[in-house]
């Protein structure tokens, strides 16, 4: 590393810094990391009325407002 220039030597230093202590990953990053690996495919096929009618998606219930 001493064959580096100084301000290489500490990219290399700030690097194996952030190995040793890396942060903490939010919420909503590791929500977006599960969200983006699913094909957008997929997620155009939801319903769009899923919260309303959770109970028929989960259950089997009918569907609120008289939905099919």
């Amino acid at each position: 590393m001493q064959t580096l220039a100084p301000e290489d030597q500490k990219k290399v230093a700030d690097f194996v810094e952030q190995l040793a202590h890396p942060r903490e990953i939010t919420l909503m990053e590791k929500i977006e990391a599960i969200r983006s690996r699913v094909p957008d495919e997929v997620w155009e096929k939801l319903p769009t009325d899923g919260a309303e009618n959770l109970d028929h998606y989960l259950y089997g219930a009918p569907k609120k407002n008289g939905q099919k």
